[in-house]
């Protein structure tokens, strides 16, 4: 029998981000750092705190029902396969280092991102910024914003559903690839480009920022989707409108970029995804 109560898996989850924060620290200072095939930042706080989450996570593989995409996985590929994800109704899907070119350059811009979903939807997720001390989580049931955390001057926000006017003061979060393929419209509502999927997915649910735009990877999203949700905010493809609330294998390519939406797509509140549609013009 699988277990289907979110407390133990919160537990482990935030227990993980917590020791993995701490490795991103103790590295950020060493300045080593290597380029992948795809001319992605690798690190040796990548690769230590992805060998982490499997040690964490094997007695729940080893029971079975329990599977782990992690982005430094060569495997992860394999896993793009629907028969794979109905004989595994839990999926932890993990970003060890989200940002890693911030990270690697020692900019705060950086999280551990994990996030638990469960029968293709999901459920449970934290994302920790160790160098500022912030954790954003849900546990199933609500999402939280936690400054100063794992510290004992930890304080604890819940996050409730945002839904911003657009001013000439509101920020449009986007991913670095944006000005290659969109024109903006319109002057009120800036882009800001931050370079992390962490940046871009969780802080729009506090209100800083109205939205975001982006064309990512799973593990770049999974710690983050349950939080966005709790705060009224949805993920709609930006040429489909299309909501993506579940885990899907037909939005993902394959290939040499397995698990990448095939589509750039618009975080927002339902009321504000037609603007920024509009403001978004291709090249």
């Amino acid at each position: 029998m699988i277990a289907t109560n979110a407390e133990p898996f919160l537990d482990l989850m935030l227990n993980f981000v917590n020791e993995a924060g701490g490795i991103a620290l103790d590295f950020i200072n060493a300045r080593q750092s290597d380029l992948k095939p795809d001319a992605s930042v690798i690190t040796e706080a990548d690769l230590r705190i992805s060998a982490l989450a499997a040690e964490k996570l094997a007695p729940l593989i080893k029971a079975g029902g329990h599977a782990l995409i992690d982005e430094e996985d060569p495997r992860r590929g394999d896993y793009l396969d629907d028969a794979f994800l109905d004989r595994h109704p839990f999926v932890w899907s993990l970003d060890p280092i989200d940002g890693t070119r911030s990270y690697a350059n020692r900019i705060p811009y950086y999280g551990v991102s994990i996030g638990l979903i469960k029968e293709r939807a999901p459920w449970l997720g934290a994302v920790y910024f160790p160098s500022l001390k912030e954790l954003f989580y849900c546990d199933g049931t609500a999402a939280y914003f936690v400054k100063e955390a794992f510290t004992p001057l930890a304080t604890k926000t819940l996050i409730v559903p945002l839904d911003e006017t657009l001013t000439d003061r509101s920020i449009f979060i986007a991913t670095d690839d944006v000005f290659e393929n969109y024109g903006w419209q319109k002057k009120e509502c800036r882009i800001i480009v931050l370079a992390a999927a962490v940046c871009e997915f969780c802080w729009p649910a506090i209100g800083r920022g109205c939205g975001s735009l982006a064309k990512v990877h799973l593990w770049d999203m999974a710690g983050s989707w349950p939080i966005f949700h709790k705060a009224g905010l949805q993920l709609r493809s930006l040429t489909t409108g299309q909501l993506l609330d579940r885990l899907e294998t037909s939005v993902f390519e394959r290939g040499n970029t397995p698990w990448k939406l095939k589509d750039h797509y618009i975080l927002s509140s339902e009321r504000n995804y037609p603007l920024f549609k509009e403001r978004l013009v291709r090249r």
